[in-house]
């Protein structure tokens, strides 16, 4: 078509993103996005990349390049926050193309720079996923298993439900068991920003763990910080009405956003695809006290995804009483309307059905692979060798998945090796 300009290594790289599970639909708007992020030059190298993590060496035999070569472009991309760099205890280094969400769209934005139009690709941005559909409809409805979570507002939980709020349910733990933590510009507000959208919560306050923090501390995309830090900005966070949303995964969490409902990218999409559930909620729920609640509507406003509404109390005495009313399938479980509440009208409660989260990001991954129909890509990446290490790590999650979930994924793959394995394992 004549308004589509000429893609090519752009259109190759596109195809390499959505070989996996958190991809990117293909749209004129994302290809301005990459073509400012890359030059053609990058976009063609990097879509030759292997899905998994790789040394500099694997990458100089799929670009025929000198590994000294190799390691120059890795290391420049690295510092425009495109790939991220895994130092390993042996001293090895590792390279990992992050997905586009959560991954190199928001490292873009994480801090002020000036090798790229942030502007342009602020508004970018906005038109790929805000007014555009397909690509939230594509991360945040699709399959099962979604690419976050939301954290309880550990101040909301009642004394007799503390005990059950498990340590991996709780934003805290995460930064006081961290290894690294980074600290950095929060993506979506500072998107909104170059909008004239913004509003006015903390912008240096998105929160990066573990290896990823490590190489965007080691580029200059976030600085380095400590769990005490990281502990204060929650806390103010929490006070500010803000929602706690980090990756879908119990150990080795690598992110934990402090979302408002008006510029968060995951918030939205709960608003707008709600009935796609494109958020894993938390184990809770807020419960209404009717006798209390004086229907001041102040739960309404806080809540960031419009779970929250007022409704008639049916008092035939006070016939124009309202009272909260909470709608549990929308609901995120977040306990942020809870704390604005002086009448003690909303608690929290459990779900009658628990939410199962992840155990690494790894079993993530897989599980969104087999959804989406798109394991044996992830299994079978032809683009460089497998370590044997990602290969156990893959099918040792594969063979302690559900007996569906486990058919599911030999149908994909249709590997007679595979299906021995999960033959073995019954």
């Amino acid at each position: 078509m004549a308004h589509l300009t000429a893609r090519g290594t752009y259109q190759q790289l596109v195809e390499r993103l959505n070989r996996f599970p958190q991809g990117a639909p293909p749209s004129e708007s994302l290809y301005q996005i990459l073509r400012v992020l890359f030059t053609d030059r990058e976009a063609g190298l990097v879509a030759q990349l292997p899905i998994k993590p790789f040394t500099a060496a694997t990458a100089a035999r799929a670009w025929k390049l000198s590994e000294a070569e190799a390691v120059s472009i890795l290391d420049t991309l690295a510092d425009k926050a495109l790939l991220l760099d895994i130092e390993r205890r042996d001293g090895t280094r590792e390279y990992v193309l992050p997905p586009p969400m959560a991954g190199f769209f928001e490292f873009s934005m994480m801090r002020v720079r000036g090798d790229i139009d942030q502007d342009l690709l602020a508004r970018l941005f906005h038109q790929y996923l805000n007014v555009e559909e397909d690509f939230i409809r594509a991360l945040f409805g699709t399959g099962e298993t979604r690419l976050g979570r939301v954290f309880v507002n550990e101040e909301a939980v009642p004394a007799e439900l503390s005990l059950h709020v498990l340590d991996y349910e709780r934003a805290s733990e995460v930064a006081r068991t961290a290894k690294q933590i980074g600290i950095s510009l929060c993506y979506c507000r500072h998107k909104m920003q170059h909008a004239g959208q913004a509003c006015d919560a903390p912008l240096d306050i998105c929160m990066t763990f573990n290896t990823v923090a490590s190489s965007l501390v080691r580029h200059g995309a976030a600085r380095r910080s400590d769990a005490a830090e990281c502990l204060d900005l929650l806390q103010q966070a929490r006070g500010r009405g803000l929602v706690q949303f980090g990756e879908n995964s119990r150990r080795s969490v690598s992110f934990i956003c402090n979302c408002c409902g008006c510029c968060c990218e995951a918030l939205v999409a709960a608003r707008r695809v709600g009935f796609l559930h494109p958020v894993h909620t938390t184990n809770y729920v807020p419960a209404v006290a009717a006798d209390p609640c004086n229907g001041c509507g102040k739960c309404v406003d806080a809540c960031p995804v419009e779970a929250m509404a007022l409704v008639s109390a049916n008092d035939p005495l006070k016939p124009k009483r309202r009272v909260a009313q909470v709608d549990e399938d929308r609901c995120l479980g977040c306990g942020v309307c809870v704390t604005p509440c002086t009448r003690e009208a909303l608690r929290l409660k459990e779900r009658a059905v628990r939410v199962i989260t992840p155990v690494t990001s790894t079993h993530k991954v897989v599980l969104m692979a087999i959804e989406r129909g798109m394991l044996q890509d992830l299994i079978f990446d032809n683009r460089a060798l497998l370590s044997h290490r990602a290969m156990a790590a893959i099918l040792g999650v594969i063979l302690k998945l559900p007996p569906v979930k486990r058919a599911m994924a030999s149908q994909q793959v249709r590997s007679r090796y595979l299906e021995k394995l999960l033959a073995r394992a019954s």
